[in-house]
């Protein structure tokens, strides 16, 4: 898949932007950023991640190729302004008043935090899981993590622990 002429043309542009952003960055900021690494081996329902230390951008490829103009336009500058914002201001809360500033005032964007692709090709297999108030889906890792006794889980709204069977 990686090898396609349009994935290639798609790489490109993730380029591009990329580097149109940083330029926006540091005509804001009147300093310099080092151009980021980019790989596309991101898998499950994340569209990109950044590593702050390294300066690397991790992207989904299916996400990528199903969402192409959107995903260029908003997940590449949020993942840029992740390490524009550890570069300018070091450590500070992930999407936090100097990312939104970032994505506001430096790339003219709305801040989203979490984006609205369709999962289906990338979702893996969920088991059902109940709480107090209803049922979850969580991953096959989850339910590993919950079977191997490596930890608990709780529901986020009646905070009691989530149970395979009711």
């Amino acid at each position: 898949m990686q090898q396609d002429t349009g994935f290639r043309e798609l790489k490109m542009q993730v380029q591009r932007k990329l580097i149109h952003c940083l330029q926006l960055a540091e005509k804001h900021f009147k300093r310099t950023f080092p151009l980021p690494l980019v790989t596309y081996q991101v898998r499950g329902l994340k569209a990109g991640v950044a590593y702050l230390q390294s300066n690397e951008i991790r992207l989904n490829p299916v996400l990528l190729l199903e969402n192409r103009e959107e995903f260029i336009s908003q997940v590449v500058p949020h993942e840029l302004a992740h390490l524009i914002v550890y570069q300018v201001f070091g450590r500070v809360q992930p999407h936090g008043k100097e990312w939104r500033e970032v994505m506001m005032t430096v790339f003219s964007l709305a801040p989203k935090v979490y984006h609205q692709f369709d999962i289906t090709r990338v979702k893996g297999k969920t088991i059902t899981y109940y709480c107090a108030c209803r049922e979850h889906q969580l991953t096959m890792r989850r339910h590993y993590n919950i079977q191997n006794k490596k930890t608990v889980y709780l529901c986020k709204d009646c905070k009691s622990k989530l149970m395979e069977k009711i």
